[in-house]
């Protein structure tokens, strides 16, 4: 199932991506992108949750940004740099379904997938400021 999570997070991604560089809703390219992935329902039903846990705390999301990189403004981030954080952040804080580890892991994986030469190194120390966080709290 990992690589069906894997390929979930990406459709996720790159719908949120669309939405995020066009302002549309993401709806026509999330179900437009899982049929060229040929996602199984189950891998569908987690991007779906994983696109609208995003926008629905994209708010909350952000502001965990700014207090986490407060030198990148969430606005001047690269497009797949601050939709990548809004997804391991919505993993890692709000839907709390998967292991933090993984969650980072997986944000990096995608990183070195799909952003620039630097963009997993700045994902890291972001998602590792708010697990440090996370953990004091516990």
């Amino acid at each position: 199932m990992t690589g069906l999570r894997r390929k979930a997070r990406i459709v996720a991604l790159q719908a949120l991506y669309e939405s995020d560089c066009t302002s549309l809703k993401p709806d026509g390219s999330f179900f437009r992108l899982a049929e060229e992935q040929s996602l199984p329902e189950p891998a569908l039903e987690f991007a779906r949750e994983l696109v609208s846990g995003v926008l629905k705390h994209k708010k909350k999301i952000d502001a965990m940004i700014r207090s986490h990189a407060p030198s990148w403004p969430v606005e001047q981030l690269s497009v797949v740099d601050r939709n990548i954080l809004r997804l391991a952040i919505f993993e890692i804080s709000i839907d709390n379904k998967v292991p933090l580890k993984a969650a980072i892991n997986e944000a990096v994986e995608l990183a070195k997938l799909f952003g620039s030469e630097s963009s997993s190194r700045f994902i890291n120390g972001v998602l590792g400021a708010i697990s440090q966080m996370k953990e004091n709290r516990n």
